[in-house]
């Protein structure tokens, strides 16, 4: 799968931006309009917060931003400079950003590990690698946090949204299961089997009616050959290191709105473990949001799984949530997108017919 990059730069395009932007912001005027609780004048309660916890908030966004740069270095052998490993991340998360969360940017992902100098076989088992811990992470933790919050991870709702709360559960469910599925099918062919998958996957297509994924089919199975030679090997301490980045990232990721939380009332320790587990939960929902980086979907559900805990500063709330942890990356994507063009596109193909 050498991603096409007609279709690559078509995701990466800035001008995508608006679209989550403009999604994002209906889903607010739709939550003012629908919900007599909520008010334009709730949104000067921004000013009432914290500073203290505000700047924790930040630099704990700034920690997971760093804990990236350091996985997909740990996880490439350093074979990637800090300044690629940048560049890799900013995109890969303004991919994100503009695609929907079911979409994924694996084909974007590997294109930049590609013009960063990495081989094909690499750029695929690093990509699927960092899918799979991060998947990963959501099965073991989501079991954890609904034993320790102990029934309060589901929002509890009244009148004509009670009906919410029941679909939620099941929706988590179905989520949750197709992601353990998909992983644990992945876990198998990259790491234990990846000729025998490729034999299923022909198997299957062999079928009249999938005879036409054959091609494809025998494409991805080699795929997953040639990226699970990339990892065969490696000691434990690289898995450590992976493994320990991987739980930092996505801690680090659930405790900003911790702190952000905190900034506009007072929690418990037992509030922190509810908040925490219910990032979680909304997060596995949010995975299967057919709106580009779960813009307008995260809205929603931010005001239901936390009015409970933040009351009238809930929109207040809301906004500074997107604000910190999904608009700057649209802006960075846009920034960055041009100059990494420059440096990949120019600079290296220059420089290398200079050696020519």
């Amino acid at each position: 799968m050498k991603p096409d990059s007609k279709q690559v730069f078509k995701t990466l395009n800035p001008n995508k931006i608006w679209v989550p932007v403009l999604l994002g912001l209906g889903i607010v005027f739709y939550l003012l309009y629908s919900d007599p609780d909520l008010t334009f004048a709730q949104l000067r309660l921004v000013v009432e917060a914290t500073p203290s916890f505000v700047i924790l908030a930040f630099f704990v966004l700034m920690a997971r931003d760093a804990g990236y740069l350091y996985r997909i270095r740990t996880i490439t052998g350093k074979r990637l400079s800090w300044t690629s490993s940048f560049y890799v991340i900013i995109l890969w998360e303004f991919s994100s950003a503009v695609t929907p969360s079911i979409v994924g940017g694996t084909a974007v992902a590997v294109f930049l590990l590609l013009k960063e100098g990495l081989n094909l076989g690499r750029s695929l088992a690093y990509v699927m690698l960092t899918a799979i811990l991060d998947n990963f992470f959501f099965i073991v933790t989501a079991p954890m946090v609904l034993f320790l919050a102990n029934g309060e991870v589901f929002p509890q709702m009244i009148g004509l949204e009670s009906f919410l709360s029941t679909d939620l559960k099941y929706l988590f469910i179905i989520s949750y299961v197709m992601i353990a599925l998909y992983t644990l099918v992945m876990f198998y062919a990259l790491f234990i089997r990846p000729r025998a998958f490729k034999w299923f996957l022909l198997k299957i297509t062999s079928i009249r009616f999938l005879r036409k994924w054959r091609s494809q089919a025998y494409e991805h199975g080699d795929e997953i050959i040639l990226a699970s030679t990339q990892l065969a090997g490696k000691n434990s301490t690289y898995w450590i290191k992976i493994i320990a980045s991987t739980i930092f990232i996505w801690s680090a990721r659930y405790l900003m709105l911790n702190c952000l939380m905190a900034a506009f009332t007072d929690t418990t320790l037992r509030d922190n473990l509810v908040i925490f587990a219910r990032q979680v939960i909304m997060w596995i929902v949010m995975l299967m949001s057919p709106t580009p980086g779960s813009s307008g979907t995260a809205e929603f559900f931010f005001n239901k799984f936390f009015q409970d805990y933040l009351g009238n500063y809930t929109l207040a709330t809301n906004i500074f949530w997107r604000a910190l942890s999904y608009y700057p990356y649209l802006i960075a994507g846009a920034i960055f997108l041009p100059k990494w063009v420059r440096r990949v596109f120019f600079k290296k193909e220059g420089k290398v017919k200079v050696e020519q």
